[in-house]
């Protein structure tokens, strides 16, 4: 289905996207481990230089949080922003040299006025600068969870960014409402809270639609938010609705769920943690994957593909089944025996990722055929699957 037919059929039933009672409380009544990501926009002032005024009004929030009982962390961004307003640069730069720099000259800013504002409530902070490659190495990964879950046993308030001085195409995450969300499920949180200029996600973009309606509660992962939520983002930040409703997806499926609202409303996280509803709740509705798998789902890049066919699909889909060289068609791409790669339709939709068994040149050369023959055509046998169940996750269970 094209981007036009979901518009479409959002227009002809909005009703059916909208889930339970609009009424409800907030998912953040029942969160003890929030993960608050806090937009350019809003820290930057619309680029503007920091908003150390802004930032003491989340910490006096955090700091009421804190005494409640609950655990934060906060994803924020504004470098670039920042090292912007120092440079004297209107636009985003484009080139990956003026990024790192302006990333450089702002981090340091940034980092004091976290530190500054909430100090004043008697609180600690750490910043904590990641890259998608620290998080894609499993030993990288264990380490920045321990990291930051002792940080939090401590009572400190970690304050993540991209490492944007030193990240490179290969290894960036792309933005931050995408590393909230990673970090959201590295550390196993119960909710996401994206803060941002807008008030949530509406059927349309409200700027040039004021006919469109503010959606209270959705299922998190449904096709139809991505399709209203395309668009860009700001001249200061990255990111717009869309990043933020596919950020919401990846929480959704470690079962977390995600609050968008406006950065600008009064005592927004007190608010919500009292109950009350403010912007967008995306509901999950996916039980906790063991850590393992939750690392596996979280790969932003995979090494390589494997087309399955139909038995292999339903295998894997309705049976639950490990992945088998004979239902597997087509070997793209070059990977080692380890790597993550994805599991693919015919059709190239990706319904899986899991752990290989084999290097990509191995893998091509059993594939079609039955586990018995693979010491037959390899000399050896690493594993009877390709894939094991067990580290294979199944990321769209809808797909056929």
């Amino acid at each position: 289905m094209t981007r036009h037919d979901l518009l479409e059929d959002i227009a002809f039933d909005m009703n059916s996207i909208l889930i339970g009672d609009a009424h409800a409380p907030s998912v953040m009544v029942q969160a003890q481990r929030l993960v608050v990501k806090v937009g350019s926009s809003l820290v930057t002032n619309e680029g503007r230089g920091i908003d150390a005024q802004a930032i003491a009004t989340w910490a006096a929030e955090i700091a009421a949080l804190r005494d409640l009982g609950r655990e934060i962390v906060v994803v924020s961004s504004g470098a670039v922003a920042e090292g912007m307003k120092r440079l004297s640069w209107v636009r985003r730069p484009q080139s990956m040299q003026d990024l790192q720099a302006a990333a450089a000259v702002g981090q340091m800013g940034l980092a004091q006025v976290y530190e500054t504002e909430f100090r004043r409530f008697g609180l600690q902070t750490a910043q904590i600068l990641l890259t998608h490659e620290d998080l894609a190495d499993r030993t990288r990964y264990l380490n920045a969870r321990s990291t930051l879950t002792r940080l939090i046993e401590l009572g400190v308030i970690p304050i993540i960014n991209e490492n944007d001085t030193v990240v490179t195409d290969e290894i960036k995450v792309g933005d931050n409402d995408t590393l909230a969300a990673l970090v959201t499920n590295l550390i196993e949180a119960d909710a996401l809270v994206i803060l941002t200029d807008q008030a949530g996600l509406y059927t349309a973009d409200p700027r040039s639609h004021p006919d469109a309606r503010l959606l209270s509660r959705v299922k998190a992962g449904d096709p139809r938010l991505e399709a209203m939520a395309g668009g860009a983002g700001s001249l200061i930040g990255k990111g717009g609705m869309l990043t933020k409703v596919l950020a919401a997806r990846r929480a959704a499926s470690a079962g977390a769920h995600t609050i968008v609202a406006s950065g600008r409303e009064s005592k927004v996280l007190q608010r919500l943690a009292g109950g009350e509803m403010i912007g967008t709740s995306f509901i999950a509705d996916t039980a906790k994957l063991t850590a393992r798998k939750q690392w596996i789902a979280d790969q932003l890049q995979l090494r390589g593909a494997l087309v399955l066919d139909a038995g292999a699909l339903k295998a894997l889909l309705r049976d639950g089944k490990s992945l088998l060289p004979i239902g597997v068609s087509e070997v793209q791409g070059d990977f080692a025996r380890g790597d993550v790669v994805a599991c693919l339709s015919q059709a190239g939709a990706e319904v899986g990722r899991g752990l290989i068994n084999y290097a990509s040149s191995e893998a091509r050369r059993i594939i079609g055929k039955p586990s018995s023959e693979i010491e037959s055509l390899l000399g050896f046998v690493e594993e009877p699957e390709l894939i094991h169940r067990s580290n294979l996750v199944i990321t769209d269970p809808n797909d056929s």
